[in-house]
């Protein structure tokens, strides 16, 4: 079984997102959207679209997304067997929380590391 095939999202807390998010857009010219991130849409060498993208995020320092890790950041990796890869994590001893979330935009599932920060798993739909 594959286990991480990729870098689905990179998600973190800002003291002041919307500043923090207009520097980013000004000074590194990254397209900011009002949801606060961005999506970097995957391409081959010759620049044709792939079919995935990568999602970049700015939020509030005081959101509970990150929960229960105290962690200004959560990565998100893709995967290819959601269920399969928590139920291997669960039998090494990894701290898995229970929830599994099931959505338009794919199923999550989160670990926690070692450190204490708070992985994200991400199984995308199909065709993405």
């Amino acid at each position: 079984m594959k286990r991480v095939t990729g870098i689905g999202g990179i998600f973190f807390k800002a003291k002041d997102a919307p500043a923090l998010q207009a520097w980013y857009k000004r000074h590194l010219g990254i397209d900011v959207q009002e949801w606060g991130g961005t999506a970097f849409n995957w391409a081959d060498s010759e620049g044709n679209a792939t079919g995935g993208s990568t999602i970049w995020l700015i939020g509030s320092n005081d959101g509970e997304q990150f929960a229960p890790s105290q962690a200004s950041f959560m990565i998100n990796y893709r995967v290819d067997d959601l269920y399969a890869l928590v139920e291997a994590l669960k039998q090494e001893g990894c701290n898995v929380l229970e929830k599994i979330d099931d959505s338009e935009f794919g199923m999550f599932a989160w670990v926690i590391d070692p450190e204490g920060n708070k992985v994200e798993l991400w199984q995308p739909p199909e065709g993405q």
